[in-house]
């Protein structure tokens, strides 16, 4: 079957290894051709120079993209020290050249002020918005936006390799975090500068790398093989308790009624009586289930 030709309409997820070079929304939408679906979205931007996983959502399942804005992500990071940029990255003009030599021990020890919760800075090369605009807008005018820095938690952070001035970087770390400033901020404690050279991302949640598939080799699968590719919509809720409901109260979730179960449980992905994912909802405390968000077609 031919790219972009389908008999059905696409509903799920696929896991794809974003190349480096092109921007997120870009290869979005090459893939959305691919799969012939009407709707796509991602659950997290990957500038152009990184590359490594991008979960991207098709049809019914981009109603529920924002069940993974609060999910770990994990990358490989390459750092280069001596050279800070304009952008914080190998794409930036150089703005400073440093002799300093660095030791491996004087990298290791400076990892350490890094881990657990710190604050960051955002990057005015960033997507993150002021006043409905990109902060990246703002940057390539030449501008500056005033910043408050935010608080984000680097739950582990390893130091894989070390040579010729440059490391590589094992981080885990909470949403918002930008790897790019943590690679700033390195080289600023070590007195020499730095940028992030390159970046991998290698898993968001419960998705990894490992299931990823690139976007050469989706290109080249039949669209049997492509659409064997994509996961249902309820992965994006993989780490949520499952919920399954009676015939009756199946009726009430699917109309978007609240639903009295008895006893708390929190957010929950819900399904019904015959086994088909309804949507997501939350458990209160006094045990009444209402929903958040509901695949259009159990209403």
């Amino acid at each position: 079957m031919e790219a972009g030709m389908r008999t059905a309409p696409v509903d799920g997820v696929l896991l794809l290894d974003k190349p480096s070079g092109p921007g997120s929304n870009a290869v979005l939408q090459h893939a959305k051709r691919l799969m012939g679906a009407e709707r796509a979205g991602h659950t997290g931007t990957l500038d152009p120079l990184a590359s490594g996983l991008l979960v991207i959502t098709f049809g019914e399942a981009t109603r529920f993209s924002g069940e993974l804005l609060d999910a770990d992500k994990s990358y490989r990071a390459r750092v280069r020290l001596g050279i800070r940029t304009s952008t914080g990255d190998a794409e930036g003009e150089v703005l400073e050249r440093s002799e300093r030599t660095v030791q491996r021990e004087e990298v290791a020890t400076a990892l350490e002020r890094f881990a657990g919760e710190i604050e960051q800075l955002p990057p005015m090369h960033s997507a993150l918005k002021h006043r409905g605009r990109p902060l990246y807008d703002y940057a390539r005018k030449g501008q500056t936006v005033e910043r408050r820095p935010r608080k984000v938690r680097i739950r582990e952070l390893e130091l894989v390799s070390f040579a010729g001035g440059e490391f590589e970087l094992r981080v885990l770390c909470s949403k918002g975090t930008y790897i790019r400033t943590l690679a700033e901020d390195i080289g600023e404690a070590l007195g020499c500068g730095a940028h992030l050279a390159a970046l991998r991302r290698t898993a968001i949640g419960p998705f990894s790398l490992d299931d990823a598939i690139g976007l050469d080799a989706l290109g080249s699968s039949s669209q049997v093989g492509r659409l064997a590719r994509v996961l249902p919509p309820e992965a994006l809720l993989g780490l949520r308790p499952r919920l399954a409901l009676s015939a009756p109260l199946t009726v009430k979730f699917r109309q978007g009624q609240a639903v009295a179960l008895g006893s708390p449980g929190g957010r929950v992905s819900v399904f019904g009586d015959d086994g088909g994912f309804l949507g997501s909802g939350e458990v209160d405390a006094a045990g009444v289930l209402r929903p958040r968000r509901l695949m259009a077609s159990s209403r």
